[in-house]
């Protein structure tokens, strides 16, 4: 981090904000319940790029601290407009407060572009198939049902979304769901190296922590997602 910026985010801060982790935990995802930093063998578990190439987790914020996203799957319309307005988020903002801001999925690699392509997005984005991290780190599958109230980086509804995202099976090259559609996923601030700052679960697929909150504790600048980009829907 550049010396006098954001001094106030230099020491780690744990927030857990969902308390509602998966029914059994294993040791990895107990100690992010507990706020210790991240274990080493979690960070060494690989994700893969848009290539194929496989990454070290933990390299992806070895040198700053990162936003990181865990999604449901690519065909997940919540997942879709979620991460259109992360697309919105200016790279100078992150720059300036020297923050990464990375997307996880838990498809195939080869559905990371056309997923980029669909909403914009062009911040770093990763896979992992086996969802080991996901299990990890404690995201759970299944839907909790609770009052998460209204997400505002949702815009269509049930039946409409569905819709879509049958759409996009049906007409994309590989008839699959692109993960699995049972995974939850969640947010959370890491590094530098293996500091755990913030976790957020997803309880259902519209429990999404509300990006400015997030961005307000690594001290990225507010964001207007009124407007929207334009996308073309294929």
């Amino acid at each position: 981090m550049r010396p006098g910026s954001h001094a106030a985010m230099a020491a780690p801060v744990t927030r857990q904000v969902s308390s509602c982790a998966a029914p059994v935990l294993t040791a990895a995802a107990a100690a992010v319940e507990r706020g210790q930093p991240l274990e080493a063998a979690v960070a060494e578990l690989p994700v893969l790029d848009v290539s194929g190439r496989r990454v070290a987790f933990g390299a992806l914020f070895r040198e700053r601290r990162a936003v990181v996203v865990f999604v449901r799957h690519f065909l997940c319309y919540v997942c879709k407009e979620y991460v259109e307005d992360l697309a919105k988020i200016p790279k100078s903002f992150l720059q300036e407060a020297d923050v990464t801001l990375i997307v996880i999925g838990q498809a195939s690699y080869h559905h990371i572009e056309p997923f980029c392509k669909l909403t914009g997005y062009s911040h770093e984005i990763y896979v992992d198939p086996e969802r080991e991290i996901y299990r990890r780190l404690g995201m759970k599958r299944g839907e909790e049902v609770s009052s998460s109230g209204k997400n505002s980086h949702i815009k269509s509804n049930l039946l409409s979304g569905s819709l879509q995202s049958l759409w996009r099976a049906v007409t994309g090259p590989l008839f699959d769901f692109q993960g699995d559609p049972a995974q939850q996923g969640g947010t959370f601030i890491l590094g530098p190296g293996n500091n755990i700052h913030f976790v957020h679960h997803d309880r259902n697929r519209l429990d999404h922590k509300p990006i400015n909150s997030v961005l307000q504790l690594v001290g990225v600048q507010h964001v207007n997602f009124a407007s929207r980009p334009s996308v073309i829907h294929v």
